[in-house]
């Protein structure tokens, strides 16, 4: 993660801010989301059953996708010099364009959409994220995430 100061924020606007390392989301890691979820549609959890559909395998849940944007934003967005901490805001949009087959792996491209001063020292900003699939053409989805950060 870049740290930077306030005056240098608005020469991020519209720019990448980093691309994250790439992570394998294997059967363990989507099993252990439906186990937390409790979600355990056949298409996630039954590598069986699952050969029959049009994926042809297990899928990741798109939530657990939506998940990892905690883990591949680490390296990849700013964060304001002297922060103390940083929160979820939500999301403006979230599109979940392909699923991410078992074994397959993602990584997370950053680019900073917006960053404002809501009162002195709370900072809200959006980045525009894309999950990319290694090997495939399409996305696994695309999102406006909000965060903000308190320095």
């Amino acid at each position: 993660m870049a740290t930077v100061t306030p005056d240098q924020i608005a020469g991020f606007v519209g720019k990448e801010t980093g691309v994250s390392d790439w992570l394998v989301v294997d059967q363990d890691r989507i099993n252990t989301f439906a186990d937390v979820t409790e979600d355990h549609q056949f298409i996630h959890v039954n590598p069986e059953a699952a050969k029959m559909t049009p994926f042809g395998t297990t899928v990741a849940h798109g939530f657990l996708t939506l998940s990892l944007l905690s883990k591949l934003a680490e390296n990849s967005v700013l964060i304001l010099e002297g922060v103390k901490m940083g929160v979820n805001y939500g999301f403006e949009k979230v599109r979940f364009i392909n699923p991410v087959k078992s074994g397959k792996r993602v990584r997370g491209h950053f680019t900073l959409m917006s960053a404002d001063q809501k009162i002195p020292g709370q900072w809200a900003f959006k980045y525009a994220v894309k999950v990319e699939i290694e090997g495939e053409e399409k996305s696994a989805l695309m999102a406006e995430w909000l965060s903000m950060q308190f320095v």
